[in-house]
């Protein structure tokens, strides 16, 4: 049986991918913005660079390491998660002003947690997915292709998971449908802008690794941590 194959920038790009996620939902999740007369949550300009990540892990290393890579987000986002409800609820000193800052940066409801985590999930395993499936297809040609199209089916999935789940009941619908369409082009647009950025990451990492992995054979289950 061969030795598994070992590369020299993978753990790389998995340490930014979690850190990129982690950095959008913990510290721009709470703000939000206006510029130009246009409100928006302050994560949404940070976040769409995981699924960035995300199209150049699977383009390059293939479906079944993003997938990987994808469960270490997920894992991430809980243990943040929890660590967050943990401290908020914890009681503060009598003489520490500090609560009230916590509970606005850090004290997101569980309703939310829980929907931008499912989000999440199927956002970036349709993201992975499409993206394999589109690289067979064009027989690796046309990357802007994969990456803008295979980003648009994710963030399109991840944002109608996320608004209706996290929100209704609380806003309108009309509310829920602007922003949920609003945000998606918005999210969808920085992937455009971003291509050339991409197109150079993924040259560069496949002549470093040697690698231009094509998912001809692989089992697109997402309940699974093989490679």
């Amino acid at each position: 049986m061969p030795a598994p194959r070992t590369y020299r920038y993978y753990e790389f790009v998995m340490a930014a991918f979690v850190t990129v996620l982690l950095c959008s939902n913990i510290i721009g999740a709470a703000k939000i913005v206006q510029i130009g007369g246009f409100s928006f949550g302050a994560g949404i300009l940070f976040f769409p660079i995981s699924y960035i990540f995300g199209d150049i892990l699977t383009e390059v290393y293939g479906y079944a390491r993003a997938r990987k890579v994808v469960w270490a987000g997920f894992a991430a986002l809980i243990f943040a998660s929890g660590m967050s409800w943990v401290i908020v609820s914890l009681p503060p000193d009598p003489g520490w002003p500090g609560q009230d800052v916590y509970e606005k940066a850090f004290g997101s409801t569980w309703r939310i947690a829980c929907s931008s985590l499912v989000a999440f999930w199927a956002g970036e395993f349709t993201n992975s997915y499409v993206l394999a499936k589109m690289k067979i297809r064009t027989s690796g040609k046309h990357l802007w292709m994969r990456t803008i199209g295979s980003t648009m089916a994710g963030e399109l999935v991840d944002s109608l998971i996320f608004y209706p789940l996290a929100f209704t009941g609380v806003w309108t619908t009309r509310q829920i449908v602007t922003v949920l369409f609003t945000n998606y082009l918005l999210k969808s647009a920085w992937e455009v802008v971003n291509t050339p950025i991409t197109y150079r990451i993924v040259a560069f990492l496949k002549k470093a690794e040697q690698e231009d992995y094509y998912d001809r054979d692989t089992n697109f289950t997402p309940f699974s941590l093989q490679a």
